[in-house]
């Protein structure tokens, strides 16, 4: 599984900034057609993110797939 870190990256990547962290990360972009995308993160950098808490992540960030989330974060590499 990715790490929280990698998953920041691709954030970053993806046009999300970080408008707030206190107890968890809140991360925000408005997309092409107006809508708003948001995730929360937890602060646990280097640690892998639990299987079920990466998908919900995922489709809260637009991301189709693990694939696509891989692909994006080679090509940060």
């Amino acid at each position: 599984m990715p790490t929280y870190t990698e998953f920041r990256k691709v954030g970053r990547k993806l046009g999300f900034r970080l408008i707030r962290s206190e107890k968890h990360e809140t991360w925000r972009k408005i997309d092409e057609q107006g809508n708003i995308l948001e995730f929360r993160i937890g602060h646990k950098h280097g640690k892998d993110i639990p299987e079920g808490t990466f998908r919900i992540m995922l489709r809260q960030a637009g991301i189709k797939s693990e694939k696509e989330f891989r692909e994006i974060l080679k090509g940060l590499k």
